[in-house]
């Protein structure tokens, strides 16, 4: 057990870094990050910050040499990094479960071999094996960088046999990994986290709306879906979890298909964006969470305060025509809570904060929250 007090180590600073880190100052943990840039949101809570490349090993070992645990905020951190952590302290969850999870066709494979409910797919490392691939899955089908890709980066649908050729420009070339297009009746995803000791917690089932690939609202319990197709999701996402040996939070998005299956789409070990109502919204965060999980300690009560919750990302966007409504919205929404990030530069696509709002029912709090939403651009007429 790693009590309050000890040092906790962040490979990463955006805003889940930050999120982790305001978690872990409540709970009397003082906290280092390792960043690339010394701008980064979690900069600002950290007791020492450590601005070099993840590549920079010698960096890496001097920051872990400090700290009694180290955790992520995002998997595409270099194997290399995670392994010279590991060298001086505690790596959770471990570098392992990163390798596997930050290249989608070693993760895929990884979910197929152990049974979980996956797409079909096939690896392409090349145009030819494009064709072959496409002869064998057929159209509509998904073309995906293996690595490094989110909020719909690295992606190309391919819908007539024609557009193979530019499909493979727009992703860039190099190791990808063609999918069956599911047209799925909606997304959800499971927050779950599991303990040192084997324990599982979970957030239960959410429903994510998305606008240009990037999520737009998440609502909470997911409206309209079936209590056994839930609680289904819920067993895959504790069976991914022991599979992977994770020890830390992981969130599992699934498809739900039009004769009511689920699919994995993928997986994230860390915190995600369709878990950030739990701030507000749980007895227990899905970061402080985190924190008791690769701490040793009992994870925390996931209970909802309130039947219903909603979360609505915040773009860079919103910026657009100046300075957002903030007090304007807080007067004609006074339950909803605002949390932004600490982001420098406001630009489109970024995500710069979110809102969450509690409700009697989910259908209630989703509402709100977009209407909280559309307040920030609106300027109200004077009386």
């Amino acid at each position: 057990m790693i009590p309050p007090g000890s040092v906790i180590g962040i490979l990463g600073g955006g805003q889940l870094g930050r999120m982790l880190a305001i978690a872990a100052r409540q709970m009397g943990y003082h906290v280092h990050v390792l960043v690339p840039e010394a701008d980064a949101p979690a900069a600002a809570l950290a007791d020492r910050v450590f601005v070099a490349p993840y590549e920079d090993l010698e960096a890496v070992r001097a920051f872990a040499a400090g700290v009694s645990v180290v955790t992520f905020e995002f998997e595409n951190v270099p194997a290399a990094t995670a392994e010279a952590c590991a060298e001086q302290t505690l790596v959770r969850p471990g570098g392992g479960v990163l390798h596997t999870t930050q290249d989608r066709l070693r993760e895929k494979t990884f979910l197929a071999q152990q049974g979980f409910p996956v797409t079909p797919f096939a690896p392409v490392r090349s145009e030819e094996e494009l064709a072959v691939a496409l002869t064998s899955l057929g159209l509509p089908a998904v073309l995906k960088t293996a690595g490094f890709g989110y909020d719909g980066k690295g992606q190309s649908v391919l819908r007539l046999p024609g557009e193979a050729a530019a499909a493979w420009a727009a992703v860039g070339g190099g190791p990808c990994i063609l999918e069956t297009f599911i047209a799925f009746e909606c997304e959800i995803s499971v927050v779950a986290a599991r303990g040192a000791d084997g324990s599982f917690a979970h957030f239960g089932a959410v429903r994510n709306e998305h606008r240009h690939h990037i999520l737009d609202v998440t609502t909470a319990p997911a409206p309209g879906l079936a209590p056994d197709l839930a609680q289904k999701a819920v067993e895959i996402t504790r069976g991914v979890l022991e599979a992977l040996g994770v020890i830390g939070v992981l969130c599992v998005e699934f498809f739900v298909t039009g004769e009511g299956t689920l699919r994995i789409n993928e997986c994230a070990p860390r915190p995600h964006n369709s878990g950030h109502f739990t701030i507000d919204g749980c007895v227990t965060s899905q970061f402080e969470q985190q924190l008791r999980a690769v701490c040793g300690l009992p994870l925390g009560d996931t209970s909802r305060l309130r039947p219903g919750a909603a979360m609505a990302n915040l773009l860079g966007d919103l910026w657009g025509d100046g300075e957002p409504d903030w007090a304007g919205m807080m007067a004609d929404f006074p339950g909803v809570k605002l949390h932004l990030y600490g982001k420098s530069e406001a630009r489109a696509g970024r995500k710069m904060g979110h809102l969450t709002v509690l409700g009697d029912n989910p259908a209630a709090a989703a509402a709100a929250v977009r209407q909280a939403r559309d307040r920030l651009r609106t300027v109200r007429a004077s009386v």
